[in-house]
């Protein structure tokens, strides 16, 4: 915010509550101010002359303080109400004096926390401000001639008591107005100052969301890029196997037969990658995003013995009988152990990491866990994990990631598979842990 903003800022009206709230302080105040009046009329002390009648003192006890149940709403009305009242009172001797002081200094200072327009509530207030000395000094010249002889028999300082008693009440006249005055453009300054971090907050939201889309976006142009080489490799077998087909169709049907049976096992894997190419499409647009290196399942041995390389001891399962898997559901699973082991040597700070694969009945999942902190890993907006989660979602797979119970981390990815034949469950539940680059276990 530039100054020139912040002086053109306007501070939000009351809330319902708030509002409710002035009602019952402002009604407070009046039966309490009531209370007073009634016990300085009990004790004769009518410090400002000789009052008015009981109905006038009345009215101008609650002329003064009832409109404090509108100050936060209606700010330079209450405090031109009450200023007006409370000179009124005084020039009519009404003997209330402490709380309709105190209304006073609440209307000042809410002028100053919650007048809208900064140079009408600065003004406004210096102008009542003003209006109270003047008020004072008359008040002065009018009393000065009606002091009763022997009122300051018993002063002994060396400032004449008169000019004593004056400086007395300027100076604490002085100090309330500066504290209404102080606190009250304290008050909206700390007001104007939270609206400002509730904007930066916002704006900081608003960037986060914009980057985890833009990484989004490119993690969709990525995924469907290699998904794109799939279904190309798949059709150009096709055309392959189509070709044969036709040479030997006449000479040797069994041949044609086996040829066909692959067109058809080829077409279908294309249309399902096709689909889900289209799919993480749907939201994507044009863009120049560099292509990532081809990856499959059959690297992750390379990706922990990576890691051992770099001090931690890393391990590699295989669990179930290894099945030949789509290419895509291969190349996602590589990319989600590699970002997974990724993550653990940048940022875990661990010594031991293990990786897993399991082929299942009719799911192949990898499973990544190590032993580091997890204060500093990417939360669930981090890029990492958005990127996770477009691929595992582009094969309606499930992910996890998080802290584990034991500490370390964990990421787990679970690819359906759709072919019953492809991913026949055969773990014993025995698997055997194997080192890096040591080779599978069945």
């Amino acid at each position: 915010m530039t100054e020139a903003q912040r002086d053109e800022w306007r501070r939000p009206g009351p809330t319902a509550q708030q509002r409710r709230i002035d009602l019952w302080i402002g009604l407070a105040v009046t039966g309490l101010a009531l209370v007073s009046l009634t016990l300085a009329r009990s004790t004769g002390a009518f410090l400002l002359g000789p009052p008015p009648s009981g109905l006038e003192q009345l009215f101008w006890t609650v002329a003064v303080t009832l409109p404090l149940v509108g100050r936060r709403r209606w700010p330079a009305a209450t405090l031109l109400v009450v200023a007006v009242a409370f000179i009124a009172a005084q020039a009519r001797s009404a003997p209330e004096t402490q709380f309709s002081a105190w209304a006073l200094f609440c209307a000042l200072y809410t002028m100053g926390a919650w007048g809208p327009d900064r140079r009408v509530a600065r003004r406004l207030r210096i102008g009542v401000i003003a209006t109270m000395f003047a008020w004072l000094g008359v008040y002065y010249a009018v009393t000065i001639d009606h002091i009763p002889p022997g009122a300051f028999d018993d002063a002994v300082g060396p400032v004449p008591p008169v000019l004593a008693a004056m400086v007395s009440g300027v100076l604490v006249n002085v100090l309330v107005f500066g504290f209404a005055y102080f606190f009250g453009e304290t008050a909206w300054v700390a007001a104007r100052r939270e609206h400002e971090l509730r904007e930066q907050a916002e704006e900081l939201r608003r960037s986060q969301a914009e980057g985890r889309e833009r990484a989004v976006l490119g993690e969709r142009v990525r995924i469907a890029r290699e998904l794109h080489d799939v279904v190309a490799h798949h059709v150009s077998v096709m055309g392959v196997q189509a070709s044969a087909c036709r040479r030997v169709f006449d000479r040797d049907p069994g041949k044609a037969r086996t040829a066909l049976t692959a067109i058809e096992q080829s077409a279908r894997t294309a249309v399902d990658e096709l689909r889900r190419m289209l799919g993480v499409l749907r939201a994507s647009g044009d863009g120049d995003v560099e292509r990532p290196a081809p990856g499959d399942v059959e690297r992750i041995a390379e990706l922990v013995e990576r890691a051992r390389a770099a001090g931690l001891t890393a391990t590699l399962g295989v669990y179930g009988e290894p099945v030949a898997l789509p290419e895509s559901v291969s190349q996602a699973a590589y990319r989600v152990t590699q970002e997974a082991v990724t993550n653990t040597l940048k940022h875990a700070g661990a010594d031991l990491l293990d990786v897993r694969v399991r082929y299942l009945a009719r799911e192949v999942e990898v499973d990544v866990t190590d032993d580091g902190r997890t204060g500093g890993r990417a939360d669930a907006a981090g890029l990492g994990l958005i990127g996770m989660r477009e691929r595992v979602t582009a094969h309606d797979g499930e992910l996890e990631a998080g802290p584990r119970a034991g500490g370390g981390w964990r990421v787990r990815a679970r690819f359906p598979l759709a072919d019953p034949a492809i991913g026949r469950q055969r773990e014993t539940g025995d698997g055997r842990s194997l080192t890096a680059g040591a080779g599978r276990s069945s």
